[in-house]
């Protein structure tokens, strides 16, 4: 343990004040300390620049003019060098033109690339430019250069133009292979014109062709994904809509009919002075309270439901008739019920439904305008069609309440699983019936 502790103070001596010669200068300090605050004022802009590089823009984002004019610096560049290094010359016989008037057609042309766009003004142009260089002798740099402009032509170009374009870069191959032919007599020669007229004609007026076919094929899809989104949208509207109105009908017949009944009641039951009917009176309001808690307990289960993890609850069934019946009964109506049809027999539930709905609006109908009166409901089935009939005594002129909704309700209610429903007078009362299709019964 001695050893050790002598080993560590003699390699790390202790001491109060540091030994002078490891003490630096005043000035050197400062010199350190501005050194590192200079390094961490420059870590974000080495950081900037070469961990995360900012990316150079596309040419494609540039506005128009300047995408022409980087192209036409970029092309008289190449041609320059092309003719610096005197490697211009297609027909050495016929080429004596000065290197000056060869920067100059240059110039030209690449002047008139700013207008590549402008068709065909510009290709004519060009065009005169290059008549001038053939005639002076031809040159690469003006041949490569007005290359872009059959390609701008195609590309740039009106349809008509583009076809224009096509025939006229077909037509001028066949043109030069027959007119070395007829010049030398030697299919040798007139085919190697020929080919030699490809890469400087045909290419880039089949490449601007191709380019804008996919273009054009491009557009024609963002335009038909356009107009899948609008249909898209107008389906989506036009089923919260459909949902809409299906909820609307259900608040309205299942709701408003309990309502209904509850308040006809809770008011037949004020001016009765015999406690026992009005305590028959207040348990039938009770009934109705309760089922119409129950109804939108379960239409707010099935709206809150995601998927199939929504509440299970029976359906309304013409066989709950009955209940409807004691219900009106309750309500003072006189109601005769005949039915041919067996409670057990399994129709369509759209069907039963439909059917249930429809004999609950029209004896809530009668509650409302025809309290007291008689009401004898039908039901029948025969020949595949389930009839329902909901005949009331109208005592007195038709009370001009209410906006027509139930009448509304039923009609969708029975178009919507493809049946008829007619409502109106019936001699001295008021008749709906009701026709629905039953397949296999």
């Amino acid at each position: 343990m001695t050893a050790a502790i002598g080993f560590s103070a003699k390699n790390f001596p202790i001491s109060s004040t540091p030994p002078r010669s490891r003490a630096r200068p005043p000035g050197r300090v400062r010199e350190g300390t501005d050194r590192a605050s200079s390094l961490r004022r420059t870590r974000p802009l080495r950081a900037v620049c070469w961990d995360d590089p900012v990316p150079l823009p596309r040419l494609r984002s540039l506005p128009v003019w300047q995408q022409d004019g980087l192209i036409a610096l970029a092309t008289w560049l190449l041609g320059f060098l092309v003719y610096a290094t005197d490697v211009h010359r297609l027909v050495s016989a016929y080429d004596h033109a000065p290197l000056g008037v060869r920067l100059l057609e240059l110039t030209a042309l690449c002047g008139l690339e700013l207008l590549r766009r402008r068709v065909p003004l510009a290709l004519v142009l060009a065009t005169a430019v290059l008549a001038v260089d053939v005639r002076l002798g031809p040159s690469l740099p003006v041949l490569i250069v007005y290359t872009d402009f059959l390609y701008a032509a195609t590309l740039y170009g009106s349809r008509r133009t583009s076809r224009v374009m096509i025939g006229l870069a077909a037509s001028s191959v066949v043109g030069v292979l027959a007119a070395v032919l007829v010049l030398s007599q030697q299919w040798r020669a007139a085919v190697l014109a020929a080919v030699a007229v490809l890469p400087f004609v045909i290419t880039p007026v089949w490449w601007a062709a191709n380019v804008r076919q996919q273009r054009d094929v491009a557009e024609a899809e963002r335009a038909n994904a356009g107009q899948l989104a609008k249909i898209a949208e107008l389906d989506r509207r036009a089923a919260v809509a459909a949902e809409r109105g299906r909820m609307a009908r259900d608040l309205h017949d299942v709701i408003a009919g309990h309502l209904s009944a509850i308040a006809i009641q809770s008011e037949a039951a004020l001016s009765l002075p015999d406690p026992k009917l009005a305590k028959a009176v207040l348990e039938s309001v009770r009934e109705n309270s309760v089922s119409a808690l129950e109804e939108m307990r379960a239409m707010i289960g099935l709206l809150k439901a995601d998927g199939g993890e929504a509440e299970t609850t029976a359906p309304a069934r013409l066989a709950d008739l009955a209940k409807l019946v004691e219900s009106a009964r309750a309500s003072g109506l006189e109601v005769h019920v005949e039915s041919t049809v067996d409670e057990r027999l399994p129709l369509p539930a759209a069907v039963d439904l439909t059917a249930y709905r429809i004999a609950q609006e029209a004896l809530t109908n009668a509650v409302k305008h025809a309290p007291g009166g008689r009401v004898d409901v039908a039901v029948r089935c025969l020949d595949g069609v389930l009839a329902v009939e909901v005949r009331n005594d109208v005592r007195g002129p038709l009370p001009a309440t209410g906006a027509g909704t139930g009448l509304l309700n039923m009609r969708e209610r029975a178009d919507a699983v493809g049946g008829e429903l007619t409502a109106g007078p019936a001699g001295d009362g008021w008749l709906v019936r009701a026709q629905l299709p039953v397949s296999g019964l």
